[in-house]
């Protein structure tokens, strides 16, 4: 038996959004009890005075996300982005994200490899490529581009792959969840990165999206949606879309319908904001930064219009490449619209919620052992949950 115990600490209760007495104490990686007659034998930890909060869950990342050009990376070995994710994961755990959703990407080699503890990474719950229509957010090629591989996507696509048509989606949709997914994504909007898909302009056919949210229905599972627009966003729910990934265009009518629906909202402010600031300088194409201007500004509205419509709001990043380092910076933006404690709830509970998992997100009895312990008050001060000073937690034992 392996246990440790946090001590002189608060405890941040999501489920209330208040700050409650520790100590927590955690056996073979699953917390047995918290508060003030917890038993303190054995390993501690000195809080002194900090607060802990549950492991925060990232559920828009890219492990495979090396890059801001996508047909760059797609030609890349494997191997090579394996390894370039390998560090990317480690860095995201060492930030305090002990649970990742990555949408559009991941397969069952490196989800093996940190299931079996190869490398340190969070808990990693992944899609499989992306699916996209041709000409679709996913499609890489410039509008004067030739075909090739009849799609232009290369075979086995890491990051996205377009596929047409009811019964080739059926079939990518039936080999992802062979493979291990989680989920199912599907890009229902133009994109930013991408240059020949207008941002608000819906993608696949109502039959389309129809066969692949029947199938991860059949599943037990869901199909999350790349969609900004109201418009894909009306289209992606109608049609059986559970979580809306961006979703910066909305307006107020789509949010009522998307409450209606039970669909949930996961705003990614982190990468617009970056690449706002950034994206000269990193050589993003005219293209793409007149893309993100339109919908950087609209970003935190969004998520205004959503709560007031009584949606479910999670959190996201969706950084590429070197804008990874961001990752704590959209903490910091969805606090500016949502306050400290419905980010911490939309980073932990809400997305615990989403994924399915009810061992996450909380710091309660029976929950997984993955806390972020900061430096003082965090309802105080916010900034601590953006700031370099954390001790990370997983499974019962110190990153």
């Amino acid at each position: 038996m392996t246990s440790l115990v946090i001590t002189d600490v608060q405890v941040f209760d999501s489920r209330t959004g208040e700050l409650r007495d520790g100590p927590v104490r955690i056996v073979d990686g699953l917390i047995e009890a918290v508060g003030p007659s917890v038993d303190t034998s054995g390993e501690t930890i000195a809080g002194n005075g900090g607060t802990v909060v549950p492991g925060l869950i990232d559920n828009h990342c890219h492990a495979y996300g090396i890059s801001l050009d996508g047909a760059w990376m797609e030609s890349r070995e494997l191997s090579y982005v394996a390894l370039v994710a390998a560090q990317r994961l480690g860095a995201a755990l060492r930030r305090g994200f002990t649970t990742i959703r990555d949408v559009a990407g991941g397969d069952p080699g490196l989800a093996a490899a940190i299931a079996e503890g190869r490398l340190p990474s969070p808990r990693y719950l992944y899609t499989g490529p992306g699916l996209s229509q041709t000409g679709g957010h996913g499609d890489m090629r410039s509008g004067d581009e030739a075909d090739h591989h009849g799609c232009g996507c290369p075979v086995g696509a890491m990051g996205t792959e377009v596929v047409d048509g009811v019964d080739a989606l059926r079939t990518a949709v039936r080999n992802r969840f062979r493979r291990g997914a989680h989920a199912i994504k599907i890009m229902a909007s133009g994109g930013v990165m991408s240059l020949t898909d207008p941002i608000r302009v819906p993608q696949y056919s109502a039959e389309e999206i129809r066969a692949v949210t029947e199938e991860a229905a059949r599943r037990g599972s869901y199909v999350c949606a790349h969609a900004y627009s109201s418009e894909a966003i009306g289209h992606a729910v109608r049609n059986g879309v559970r979580s809306i990934e961006h979703g910066n265009l909305l307006d107020r009518a789509t949010a009522e319908l998307m409450a209606e629906q039970g669909a949930v909202l996961v705003p990614t402010l982190a990468t617009y904001d970056a690449m706002g600031r950034l994206g000269v300088e990193i050589g993003m194409n005219p293209v793409s930064l007149a893309k993100n201007s339109e919908v950087l500004e609209h970003g935190r509205r969004a998520i205004e219009l959503a709560r007031e419509a009584g949606v479910d709001i999670g959190f996201g990043t969706d950084l590429m490449g070197e804008l990874e380092r961001e990752q704590l910076n959209g903490l910091r933006l969805q606090t500016e619209v949502e306050g400290v404690v419905r980010t911490l709830q939309s980073a932990t509970l809400v997305n615990a919620g989403i994924i399915g998992r009810d061992d996450l997100g909380v710091v309660e009895p029976g929950a997984a052992g993955d806390l972020v312990l900061l430096p003082g008050n965090v309802l105080d001060q916010p900034e601590l949950l953006w700031g370099d000073e954390r001790t990370v937690i997983q499974a019962g034992r110190v990153v």
